[in-house]
């Protein structure tokens, strides 16, 4: 039988054999390739926005550079260096900002997280204008910071601000509190810092929203007959919450609670708005902006900033193993 005869047999030209020993992708694999192909892009934005930036902090904070001579850096420029760590490592007051940074981002996801969690089980039940109270409890956080800010400053004014004058006429202040600047004075014999405290009570205010939010939607998917046969048993609201409700709300506290530390850790914008690092308010974010502003020293101010990488991934470690535990 001749070559044509069998091509018109099998209905197949030579341009449609496949050559042998090569096999078509399965569907499985056409299905990862597909799936490969369009988080692709989000990969390259991801790599783009965080990826190489974090790569030329790295490669910064090991070379002694100042500001005014990174325009003229080049590859053969850059030389292997730990004296930047070693500097800021060793700096006077370093480990003090360290110590006011864990104070403020605890305080303030503690607070932020207390706050969100009451106000979220104060609005739980339905009443008359319950709806307009929850659009009120989100303003503070949808305001901008430096028009909070601003606001902040003026009621804590020591001149003119509503707090001094509300403290001389109903609690007998002698003098007036200048609150974001004072480092600290004794209450009952005890030393209370004074500007730090503010600056926490600020970030408390402003962010206790977004906590608000997330917790007020997670009790919505509670079961109600479980809360209702809990309390047929004769349980208290005490042990509802403690054995009903806070399981519940335990995985999305977890989230929140490395969130908020997370951001209020690296947090710069409050703190220097209200009081620019002063009495006592320096945190580990104002430093690296003294050292790349004020001191022109992109060298430690790369280093500062690994080192609150590497700091912060401390809690994110331990969250991520207690997820994997099932704790969360």
């Amino acid at each position: 039988m001749t070559a044509g005869g069998r091509e018109r047999r099998t209905g197949k030209t030579p341009g449609d054999r496949r050559p042998s020993g090569r096999r078509g992708l399965t569907r499985r694999a056409r299905e990862e390739l597909h799936g490969r192909l369009m988080v692709a892009p989000t990969l390259l934005v991801v790599g783009a926005v965080v990826l190489l930036p974090f790569v030329a902090v790295l490669v910064l904070s090991v070379q002694e550079l100042r500001l005014i001579e990174i325009r003229s850096l080049g590859p053969a420029d850059l030389e292997v260096s730990l004296a930047n760590f070693a500097r800021v490592l060793s700096a006077s007051g370093f480990w003090d900002a360290v110590r006011t940074t864990v104070v403020y981002a605890t305080a303030t996801t503690v607070g932020s997280l207390g706050a969100g969690l009451a106000l979220a089980l104060a609005l739980r039940r339905p009443f008359r204008g319950r709806g307009l109270m929850r659009g009120l409890a989100l303003v503070p956080y949808v305001l901008p910071v430096v028009a909070a800010a601003t606001i902040w400053k003026m009621l804590l004014d020591p001149q003119y601000g509503a707090v001094n004058e509300a403290g001389r006429r109903f609690l007998g202040w002698e003098v007036p509190i200048n609150f974001l600047t004072e480092h600290r004075i004794d209450v009952a014999g005890l030393p209370v810092p004074v500007a730090l405290s503010a600056v926490i009570a600020f970030e408390v205010w402003k962010s206790f929203p977004l906590a608000f939010l997330f917790l007020t939607a997670r009790l919505q998917a509670v079961p109600r007959d479980v809360e209702e046969a809990a309390v047929v048993d004769g349980a208290s609201p005490l042990q509802v919450f403690r054995h009903v409700l806070l399981p519940q709300l335990a995985g999305v506290l977890g989230v929140l609670a490395v969130l908020r530390f997370i951001w209020s850790f690296q947090n710069f914008n409050d703190v220097y708005l209200l009081t620019g690092g002063a009495g006592g308010t320096e945190v580990v974010a104002v430093r690296v902006y003294q050292e790349l502003v004020t001191r022109a020293d992109v060298g430690s101010a790369a280093a500062l900033g690994v080192l609150m990488t590497a700091a912060l991934a401390v809690p994110l470690l331990v969250y991520l193993r207690q997820v994997r535990k099932g704790r969360l």
